[in-house]
């Protein structure tokens, strides 16, 4: 019963996107309070069951394991895989949290100058207009740099350093939680739908 509980759901909009990912109990409540549908998709097509049929579904074809179903008093409810949000029609949007790491990141752990790759331990972070000029502290004006690099630049802007930017820094953009879900963690019948 715990493993079973422990299965994950993944969540659309009401635009096929996918928006979350929730446990059993927050699925089947939103199931049942008629918040969202069930997509159907073992018989190679895209049945949207509501709870009423997705019961009728249930006792129609009984799970082949006991992981695969959910025990109620009366019957044995099939676990979905893939869940449809009747109202909801937005994409959930973050800001990615400006941090040292989410720089690297940005930047792929490339010095901006030399364009060599290097360890984190190997790199600083650089503001292109340095702060006694009025340069500020955002995603625009902060790069990776290596140690040499960030030390030959000094307190000067690039072009007077005799250095110039491979790529100018932008903000960047927050991906989808489920672009990060690794595709070993992922359940039977989200890969359609995470593409």
């Amino acid at each position: 019963m715990n493993d079973t509980l422990s299965r994950r759901v993944l969540v659309l909009n009401r635009l096929w996107q996918a928006v979350n990912i929730v446990g059993v109990k927050r699925a089947l409540s939103l199931l049942m309070q008629e918040h969202a549908q069930v997509i159907e998709t073992s018989d190679g097509n895209f049945n949207i069951l509501d709870a009423g049929q997705w019961i009728d579904y249930s006792l129609a074809n009984p799970p082949q394991s006991d992981g695969e179903a959910i025990h109620t008093i009366r019957l044995r409810l099939r676990l979905p895989h893939v869940m449809l949000l009747r109202q909801y029609d937005k994409v959930p949007t973050k800001e990615v949290k400006f941090n040292r790491q989410n720089v690297f990141e940005r930047d792929g752990y490339v010095c901006q100058y030399c364009g060599g790759h290097f360890h984190e331990r190997d790199l600083n972070l650089d503001h292109i207009i340095p702060r006694d000029v009025g340069g500020r502290t955002t995603w625009e004006n902060i790069v990776t740099s290596c140690i040499k690099c960030n030390t030959r630049k000094a307190n000067r802007l690039p072009h007077q350093a005799g250095m110039h930017l491979n790529r100018k820094p932008n903000r960047p953009r927050w991906k989808p939680f489920v672009q990060t879900v690794p595709a070993d963690n992922r359940e039977d019948g989200w890969e359609y739908f995470l593409k």
